[in-house]
């Protein structure tokens, strides 16, 4: 794959000759900006993973490159969370790193959101320089740039009035508190809150004089004296300059004709002296069967939770693979299997060095930074088996073992740690996203009515199947015996090529073991499903 089809290399390449250009001799800055409000869902990872894969390609290459995560703890409280008892209504309109967290664990709101994203990304191999937008504002940081947009806020009101008429205005406070336009919003001093409207601004003194909803009026007080923060789409472009960043994405809803990334771009060389950063939209990310069986919690999956189901590096590969024009949709319900298997089967190509060179490059990120590879799965047996046998055993140990060892008696497994982490999260996924009444329940005694009504045929088949499994105890000879009972009772070979009428005996012979061994037409991998119940077992529930 050439590097211009390539949009990870493509965009490296940019970054580096934008931030030389830029800032001769200095590192280049890609940056990504969360807000702790809520749960950091998936779709908030790819804010992270775009700028990560472009930084992480810059140092493959061997050139320096800082990645920033912009927390934005200092932005107010919206609303109260479903869930949260009606008093926490007090904390509206107060920055999220001063709200209490409401398990009583963490220090603040923030905190308690950050500290799960933070454990997901160290797993993932994401670095990244983390700044807290409420240091940054209550430590001074940015006093003189809150000088320098309330002296030209007349001149920052025509910029956002270029675009005013051509979108509904956005939920981020960026529209006119009073007659005059001021950019900043104070966070009042009597009751933390932002329910606050600026009255006057002395550009000499940079005196600041405000009023709240709660009666408080403030002032005139020296504005560096006052806690509070510039309006998102003034204050995004404010931190571009002030952090030198070279390259940012967003949403495709921060990156429409007249969004946030419009009105930045304009702002950030007409009143901070700066340069907008190399920016492209993502897309969106989906999920399917992501309602969790086994806790209460609401939203949208979070990095934690795929990372219980799915392996670190193929939860990059999710990412990495997809443009990011592209949408991606992440699996929880019965299509984890099949990612898993194309997974499986992109690690054998590049194994056997037979990918192409784009196939070969995705493999390459999504294993881990350029610092290293991420650990992987010493034994990696199917995704599919491994849910079977989780789900068969209910996660006893002893019989997991068992059975991992007879999947795989050419060269047995000698203990469960060479089938982790991928074997807890096939134990995950089970306890998690499987519905109770689609789990394997093996019944305790033969189906003795079923086995009453058997035809002549089905007993052969059972005999044929009882007897034949002494021959070959293994995934792959159980396989080609379960396949082959149909075959032999029409004295077919047991090799013999499938027909239509094959599948569909195969099909009626299957349904029938199934209801024999578990009460009900379907189930796990018929192979495995023996394998675990063991052969004595199989013989007393199939009346042999």
């Amino acid at each position: 794959m050439a590097a211009a089809d390539d949009w990870v290399v493509r965009t490296a390449g940019l970054v580096r000759a934008e931030g030389e250009r830029r800032n001769p001799g200095d590192t280049p800055t890609c940056a990504s900006g969360i807000s702790p409000s809520g749960r950091v869902h998936l779709g908030n990872l790819r804010e992270l993973m775009v700028p990560h894969l472009v930084a992480d390609e810059v140092r493959r290459e061997g050139a320096p490159c800082r990645h920033i995560l912009s927390w934005d703890d200092y932005d107010r409280l919206r609303r109260v969370p479903a869930g949260l008892p009606e008093e926490f209504a007090e904390h509206v309109g107060r920055p999220l790193s001063a709200v209490p967290d409401p398990c009583g664990e963490h220090e603040s709101w923030a905190e308690h959101f950050k500290e799960p994203l933070r454990e997901s990304l160290d797993r993932l191999g994401v670095q990244v320089t983390e700044i807290s937008q409420t240091e940054m504002y209550t430590g001074g940081a940015y006093t003189a740039q809150i000088v320098t947009a309330m002296r030209r806020r007349a001149d920052i009101d025509a910029v956002l009035a270029r675009y005013r008429t051509k979108r509904a205005a956005d939920e981020d406070d960026d529209e006119p508190q009073s007659a005059v336009y001021y950019p900043f919003r104070p966070y009042c001093a009597a009751c933390g809150r932002d329910d606050t409207t600026v009255t006057a601004f002395d550009d000499e003194t940079t005196e600041i004089t405000y009023t709240c909803g709660c009666g408080v009026r403030e002032g005139p007080t020296p504005i560096a004296q006052v806690a509070g923060k510039l309006v998102w789409k003034v204050d995004w472009p404010m931190r571009w300059a002030y952090e030198q960043v070279t390259f940012e994405p967003a949403g495709v809803d921060h990156s429409t004709p007249g969004s946030s990334f419009t009105v930045g771009a304009d702002l950030v060389s007409e009143i901070f002296g700066g340069q907008a950063p190399v920016h492209f939209a993502y897309s969106f990310v989906g999920t399917t069967g992501s309602a969790k069986m086994s806790s209460s919690r609401g939203g949208a999956p979070t990095p934690a939770d795929a990372l219980e189901i799915f392996e670190a590096p193929l939860v990059r590969w999710l990412y990495a693979r997809r443009r990011p024009e592209q949408s991606i949709t992440l699996a929880f319900d019965a299509e984890v299997g099949r990612v898993y298997d194309e997974w499986d089967a992109l690690t054998r190509r590049v194994a056997e060095g037979n990918a192409d060179q784009a196939a070969q490059a995705i493999f390459a990120r999504a294993s881990g930074p350029a610092e290293g590879p991420l650990p992987v799965t010493p034994r990696p047996l199917p995704f599919r088996t491994l849910a079977s046998v989780a789900d068969i055993t209910a996660g006893d140990e002893a019989q997991i073992l068992r059975i991992v060892r007879d999947l795989t008696a050419g060269d047995p497994v000698g203990d469960l740690d060479e089938v982790r982490p991928r074997l807890d999260c096939a134990q995950a996924w089970v306890a998690g996203y499987v519905a109770p009444e689609d789990r394997t329940q093996v019944r305790d005694h033969p189906d003795t009515a079923g086995l009453a009504a058997l035809s002549d045929e089905e007993r052969v088949a059972l005999k044929l199947l009882t007897d034949g499994m002494a021959a070959d105890w293994s995934l792959d000879g159980l396989t080609t015996l379960l396949y082959g009972v149909p075959k032999l009772l029409r004295g077919l070979p047991i090799s013999a090529p499938p027909t239509p009428e094959l599948k569909a005996a195969q099909r009626d012979w299957f349904i029938l073991l199934y209801r024999l061994l578990i009460g009900k037409g379907t189930g796990p991998r018929l192979p495995t499903l023996l394998l675990a119940l063991g052969r004595d077992r199989v013989r007393y529930l199939l009346g042999g």
